[in-house]
C-alpha cells in the first residue's frame, strides 16, 4: 500500500527542492482543485507537472497554448461524418484526469475562458451537450512573468479565482542547484517519476482529510482573515467566498498529508499565501505603497491567532 510519504519521496527524486511546491499539488490532487505555476522559463515548471501526473495511474494530457488554439481545440467539438451521415463527438484533451495547460497566458480570453466551466463545474457543454469529465479532474497551468505583453493574455480574476493555488517557483538554493548539476550530468534527460497511486487511492485519502477537525475558532480566524481583505483601503479586490472556502479545504488537506487529524493557525498561514495572493488586487493607491505578501503579512499579524484551537 502507497503512502503518502512514499509518493512525496518518490517526486523528489525526479525534482530536487521542491517539497513545498509538491505538497500544494498534491492538496489541489485531493481537492479537485487546479495550481497555476509561475517562474522564469527555465525553471522546471512543466517538468514538476510532468513528474506530478506520471506518478499518478491516471489519465493525463497535455495542451501547449499559443495564440491560435481554438476552445473547441481543448474541449472537443462534433463534426459530420460523411460516411455514417451523422455528427460525431471528438472529445479534447480536458477529458482527462490531469491537463497541463502550458503556458496558458499565450491563449487568446476566449480559450482561456473554455476552461472555467470546467474548472468550476467538471464539466464541458460541447453543442449543448453537457459531458462529465473524469475524476479526479485537475489542471496545471503553466505562466512565464517576464515575458512582454506582446502575445499575451494576462488572466483575468475570474479565471484565477478558479485556481487553488497560485505557485511561484523560485530560483534553487545553491546546494540545491549543485544537486540538479550532478544528479543530470549523470542521467541526461528526464528522470521519469513511477505510477504509484491511482483513483481509488486519492479518493480514499480525500476522504480521509475531509474528516480532518476544523475548531470553530480556526473557522472564525480564517473568515476574520477574508473580511479584512475586503474592507482594507490598499486593496481593490478582496478574497471571496470561494477564497474563504478554498483556504479551509486546504488547510484540512495540509494538516492530512503531514499526519494531523485536526487544523492549527499554522496550517493556515502556511497555505495562506498559495491560495489568497492571486486572488487580491492591490488600488490605486495601494500600487505606489504597498507589496501584496507585506499586506497579506500585515494584515495576519494583525489578527489574534487561535491558540487552543486544536480539537
Amino acid at each position: 500500500m502507497t503512502t503518502i510519504a512514499d509518493f512525496k519521496k518518490e517526486l523528489n527524486k525526479a525534482i530536487i527542492g521542491r517539497e513545498r511546491e509538491f505538497d500544494m499539488m498534491l492538496i489541489a490532487l485531493l481537492q479537485q482543485g487546479h495550481v497555476l505555476l509561475e517562474s522564469v522559463p527555465g525553471s522546471g515548471k512543466t517538468m514538476m507537472a510532468k513528474s506530478f501526473a506520471n506518478a499518478f495511474k491516471g489519465l493525463f494530457k497535455r495542451v501547449q497554448f499559443t495564440p491560435d488554439v481554438l476552445p473547441s481545440d481543448v474541449t472537443g467539438i462534433r463534426f459530420y461524418n460523411p460516411q455514417t451521415q451523422d455528427f460525431v463527438l471528438k472529445e479534447g484533451p480536458i477529458s482527462t484526469n490531469i491537463l497541463l495547460a502550458d503556458e496558458i497566458n499565450r491563449a487568446t480570453p476566449r480559450t482561456q475562458s473554455s476552461l472555467l466551466e470546467a474548472m468550476e463545474e467538471r464539466q464541458v457543454t460541447i453543442d449543448g451537450e453537457t459531458i462529465k469529465l473524469p475524476a479526479p479532474f485537475m489542471v496545471i497551468a503553466t505562466q512565464n512573468p517576464i515575458e512582454s505583453q506582446q502575445g499575451t493574455f494576462p488572466l483575468p480574476a475570474a479565471q484565477l479565482d478558479r485556481f487553488l493555488f497560485k505557485l511561484i517557483i523560485d530560483y534553487p538554493s545553491f546546494e540545491e542547484e549543485h544537486e540538479i548539476l550532478r544528479q543530470y550530468s549523470n542521467a541526461p534527460g528526464e528522470i521519469r517519476t513511477k505510477a504509484l497511486i491511482d483513483t481509488d487511492t486519492v479518493a480514499e485519502w480525500s476522504k480521509k482529510a475531509s474528516e480532518v477537525i476544523v475548531h470553530e475558532d480556526i473557522e472564525r480566524y480564517i473568515l476574520k482573515i477574508i473580511r479584512a481583505t475586503r474592507e482594507h483601503p490598499y486593496l481593490e479586490l478582496g478574497l471571496s467566498s470561494r477564497a474563504a472556502l478554498a483556504i479551509l479545504q486546504a488547510s484540512k488537506t495540509y494538516a492530512y498529508i503531514h499526519g494531523k487529524d485536526f487544523v492549527t493557525p499554522d496550517d493556515v498561514k502556511t497555505i495562506l499565501p498559495s491560495a489568497a495572493l492571486h486572488r487580491m488586487e492591490l488600488s490605486t493607491e495601494g500600487v505606489l505603497t504597498k507589496r501584496l505578501p507585506d499586506l497579506l503579512d500585515e494584515i495576519v499579524f494583525s489578527i489574534p491567532t487561535p491558540i487552543e484551537a486544536t480539537v
